[in-house]
């Protein structure tokens, strides 16, 4: 390995330290907080960090496998979901849950359905609407493969006891609101942007 890309390897092993992050302490006061307590908050935020890195190479390599995009992969979970709990879901629903726009939606419906991937039919209850429905093959393929690895995930949760599962929820969720961005003025403007660009 060369100097250079030893110093690199060194960089990405430090993505998560804090103090690598913010050496001079403009962003988090460390003052009160004690080296092991700084030591476990790293080893935290790395295994954060790995498990954001497995899931978007999962995502890559699922999308590879599909031949689809991200949102095209979004909206068949969706569909799977919906299918599963026997609900009928419109092109609406599939803009809302996406956060893209309606021509956005008939576009990616378009190759979905092009791919054999959906179905659209009339609504059994609304003339105005269709019922987009995900076809078995790619439901099955989608089952046996992502899905099947995707699952792995509740394993790891049951491992767990329900008290160090509660404890686990509530950082989740505490992290989640932490890191929401939708209050923050510099981030309004993305959020008028289209959400994910058609595949």
């Amino acid at each position: 390995m060369s100097k250079h890309d030893g110093e690199a390897a060194s960089v990405s092993s430090s993505l998560y330290d804090v103090e690598k992050n913010d050496p001079d302490s403009l962003l988090i006061d460390r003052s009160e907080m004690s080296p092991e307590d700084i030591r476990g908050i790293t080893e935290l935020m790395t295994a954060l960090g790995h498990l954001r890195d497995a899931e978007q190479q999962l995502s890559e390599a699922s999308q590879r496998y599909m031949k689809l995009g991200r949102s095209d992969m979004r909206a068949l979970h969706f569909l799977i979901v919906a299918q599963h709990t026997h609900a009928l879901i419109t092109p609406s629903a599939i803009a809302t849950h996406l956060g893209i726009s309606t021509a956005s939606t008939t576009k990616l419906l378009d190759r979905l359905e092009a791919g054999g991937h959906i179905v659209r039919a009339p609504h059994p209850s609304d003339r105005r609407a269709l019922a987009i429905t995900i076809t078995d093959e790619t439901r099955e393929a989608a089952m046996q493969t992502v899905g099947r690895l995707q699952a792995k995930r509740f394993h790891a949760a049951a491992r767990l006891t329900r008290y160090e599962r509660a404890i686990v929820t509530r950082f989740l969720e505490d992290m989640t609101e932490q890191i929401g961005v939708r209050t923050e003025a510099w981030s309004r403007e993305s959020f008028d942007a289209p959400a994910d660009p058609p595949s």
